[in-house]
């Protein structure tokens, strides 16, 4: 038996049931998007602020829906798929609306964009080529500092009298292309990588 069947053989919940507390924060996470896009089209302070709550409590949701679907080995299909796209979702949504408004350079908003298609496409591809990559830790502070700098975009205020939270979350957005940038290359890395020994293993067996 693989690890990953006794993983899923521990689960209180069939991996298909789509009805779950974590599976509920996802679909509230997903929920939250259009809302904050919506929000962030009054171009007033209290839209910004509004956005600003509500994609701070999507935010939080995704630590949640991991703690409960580990704590209650609820690890779902509907989970494994749809958890890390609605943060793309989010993420992407609120760039793309960030830079309508000007708040965001739109290269910046393209890299980004890029490297989450590039990724996802690698993913998809080493999946289905047997091929297992790991989620590395540059990937997920690169995620967790995005959490963290959109707010600050998105409320523009001064911080003490010192600086502008844009600036802040500008700074911040630069650190996590920086962070995408060198994730990606090691993703890329270790697809080929691992092809490469299982072509190599393919061979020692034939």
């Amino acid at each position: 038996m693989t690890t990953q069947s006794m993983r899923d053989n521990d689960s209180n919940v069939d991996a298909l049931t789509f009805d779950t507390p974590p599976n509920r924060l996802t679909v509230l996470r997903m929920v939250a998007v259009p809302g904050v896009v919506y929000f962030l089209s009054w171009r007033t302070f209290n839209g910004d602020l509004y956005a600003c709550i509500l994609f701070a409590l999507a935010a939080i949701t995704d630590w949640f829906d991991g703690y409960l679907a580990r704590a209650y080995k609820a690890v779902t299909i509907f989970g494994k798929l749809m958890d890390p796209l609605a943060d793309k979702f989010l993420v992407v949504a609120t760039l793309i609306m960030l830079q309508h408004l000007g708040r965001i350079h739109p290269y910046l908003v393209m890299v980004l964009i890029c490297r989450e298609m590039g990724i996802t496409s690698l993913r998809a591809l080493a999946s289905a080529e047997g091929v297992i990559i790991a989620a590395g830790k540059g990937g997920k502070y690169k995620a967790a500092l995005q959490m963290v700098a959109i707010p600050f975009l998105l409320l523009q205020i001064s911080l003490f009298g010192i600086v502008s939270s844009d600036a802040v979350g500008t700074v911040l957005m630069y650190i996590s292309v920086a962070l995408s940038l060198s994730s990606a290359s090691t993703y890329a890395i270790d697809f080929f990588r691992g092809l490469r020994e299982k072509l190599k293993n393919k061979q020692q067996k034939s």
